[in-house]
């Protein structure tokens, strides 16, 4: 077999798929439209470029994040090894200088002897040949209509609305009960009910909290079906509670009480263990989103596994499409990576990029595809973007709502994230040893 690929996007996952490829001695081509064009994002020509935060987020092994980035240095991420080198003091997370970053990134990829850098913009998946597409969220217009056309209509988003995630363990079980709208069906919803003044209180510190900066080509379009919560509240003070707050049919099913408002949690997981907090797509910063829905009664220690977000971002509805091997479905050989196939973060697209290029590299070598196991973080990334079944799937952080859990039940949180850690960490490097 012809032992050449071709990699499309220089960003960390498309860097990261290179890499694992140029470890196998397979010829790589990477091709980067940069600076022949740039998206509006972008600032610089380096490959790796961080735009939004020069934060790779938590590094302890009690995060989520942590817990991949560790995988990833069992792997031999070329992210983490350059992170690690140009950290800068940012506490328990991994903060880098990102202009060194990015140059530590691009001279390591330059300089690799299997791989070819190429400037040049690519508009259609090439038809034959090992293919890893790692455009990320700003894919240009040509790709991402191409894209779009390969998987068929409905399967391509360009616009990312997706509300918080908490918890279940979090929410306080004495302030909320389950119940379905006028009870119908099962009682599929948790209810977080408000008297009056707690809806007072919360509309006025939501329709004043601070709001996250928008980039130009973040325009109103992703506004068309999905408003965000505090411009619906500003409409007026009642808007919320004729919405997504509306508390009609949703009396207590013991006492029968009413409510002024009712701010519903849906079920995001077959597991049950994470819920989003429905109709509160929003633009308000990570941190005014913490203070703000911990008002919500039963919330007011929540853990926030996903805040909400609203922004231009270009991803493929990826379950029954992509395998957990980030593979095509309906092409053996032609993989995907980074942002655009449901996983959300710089870290998370890495991830998806070095499982991309492994499993690129073994099918050039005749090998079958190597499924990470869900009870470590780099293969809950690959099964939830490739099985997740619920309503509405959405772009998703690593966390531990969708490793597979303990099968002892163990209360204390920093106990149980722990040994989950030490769990993935030791099938991560049997699996290595094993197959790698």
């Amino acid at each position: 077999m012809n032992m050449n690929a071709t990699v499309i996007g220089g960003g960390l996952a498309g860097c990261e798929a290179a890499w694992q490829l140029a470890k196998h001695k397979i010829n790589v081509t990477l091709y980067e439209m940069k600076p022949e064009k740039k998206t509006p994002a972008h600032s610089s020509d380096l490959l790796g470029e961080l735009v939004c935060s020069n934060s790779l987020r938590a590094d302890t092994l009690e995060n989520g994040a942590g817990l991949l980035k560790a995988e990833m240095r069992l792997l031999g991420s070329l992210v983490t090894a350059c992170a690690d080198q140009t950290k800068v003091p940012a506490g328990g997370a991994l903060a880098v200088d990102r202009v060194g970053f990015a140059q530590m990134m691009t001279d390591k990829v330059t300089k690799n002897p299997y791989i070819t850098v190429k400037n040049e913009e690519i508009t259609k998946i090439p038809k034959e040949g090992c293919v890893v597409v790692a455009t990320g969220p700003l894919t240009s217009d040509a790709l991402s209509e191409h894209i779009g056309t390969f998987f068929g209509n409905g399967y391509l988003y360009f616009y990312d609305a997706a509300a918080p995630i908490v918890t279940f363990d979090s929410i306080d079980k004495t302030k909320v009960f389950k119940k379905a709208r006028y009870d119908k069906g099962t009682a599929d919803y948790i209810n977080c009910p408000m008297t009056k003044e707690q809806y007072e209180a919360f509309y006025t510190e939501l329709v004043n909290a601070k709001t996250a900066h928008l980039h130009e080509f973040e325009n109103n379009k992703v506004f068309e079906g999905c408003m965000p919560v505090e411009v619906m509240a500003q409409r007026g003070r009642d808007t919320l509670t004729f919405g997504p707050l509306k508390p009609v049919g949703l009396e207590h099913p013991e006492t029968g009480e009413r409510y002024h408002a009712v701010v519903q949690l849906r079920q995001d997981d077959k597991d049950g263990t994470l819920y989003n907090i429905v109709g509160f797509q929003t633009h308000l910063t990570f941190s005014e989103q913490k203070r703000v829905f911990s008002m919500i009664p039963g919330l007011e220690h929540a853990e926030f596994m996903r805040y909400g977000v609203m922004h231009r971002n270009t991803y493929i509805h990826s379950p029954g499409v992509l395998t957990a091997a980030f593979e095509t479905v309906s092409r053996k050989g032609l993989f995907f990576a980074g942002q655009m196939t449901g996983v959300e973060g710089y870290v998370e697209s890495a991830a998806s990029g070095i499982v991309a290029g492994i499993n690129a590299a073994r099918h050039l070598e005749g090998k079958s595809a190597l499924m990470f196991p869900s009870t470590t973080a780099t293969g809950a990334l690959g099964h939830y973007i490739s099985t997740f079944s619920g309503a509405d799937f959405q772009p998703m952080n690593i966390n531990f709502g969708i490793i597979d859990g303990l099968t002892e039940r163990i209360k204390n949180k920093r106990e149980r994230y722990a040994k989950i850690s030490q769990r993935a960490l030791t099938q991560m490097k049997e699996l290595i040893a094993r197959e790698l």
